[in-house]
């Protein structure tokens, strides 16, 4: 999950695409007796801008799984969620950081993965649920 923005540039590659499947640490799911299922699915692009810094667009699929967060009967949920970033080769406490070289895009996916969980994970009869 790396974007060798060196690389790119001396290719005169300023922007461009990407997609890969990711499997998620098990302990990134943040709603109780739930997990990610499988790979998350992870697509986007890139451009790489004159002052060294590259703007990423993510986009990151993937499937929740588990138990109703209020009846407990299995539950499953496919969540996509889409992301802007932008990464600067100096230390920034509003963007992702990198070394000049190469983009590392774990922690922005995982970040990506976290935000988009919903608080609560319901079965197939949402609001109808009852409460055992």
């Amino acid at each position: 999950m790396r974007i060798d923005i060196k690389r790119l540039i001396a290719l005169n590659k300023f922007t461009g695409d990407f997609q890969f499947n990711y499997t998620p640490p098990e302990d990134i799911c943040i709603i109780p007796l739930c997990k990610v299922e499988g790979d998350a699915e992870v697509c986007g692009s890139y451009e790489i801008y004159d002052d060294d810094s590259v703007g990423v667009n993510l986009k990151v699929s993937y499937k929740l799984t588990g138990q109703c967060s209020y009846c407990l009967a299995p539950a499953e949920k496919q969540v996509e969620y889409v992301y802007e970033i932008l990464y600067v080769p100096e230390k920034d406490e509003e963007n992702y950081e990198y070394d000049g070289i190469k983009i590392d895009l774990t922690s922005a996916v995982n970040d990506a993965i976290v935000f988009s969980q919903p608080n609560i994970l319901l079965c197939d009869k949402e609001e109808d649920c009852e409460v055992k």
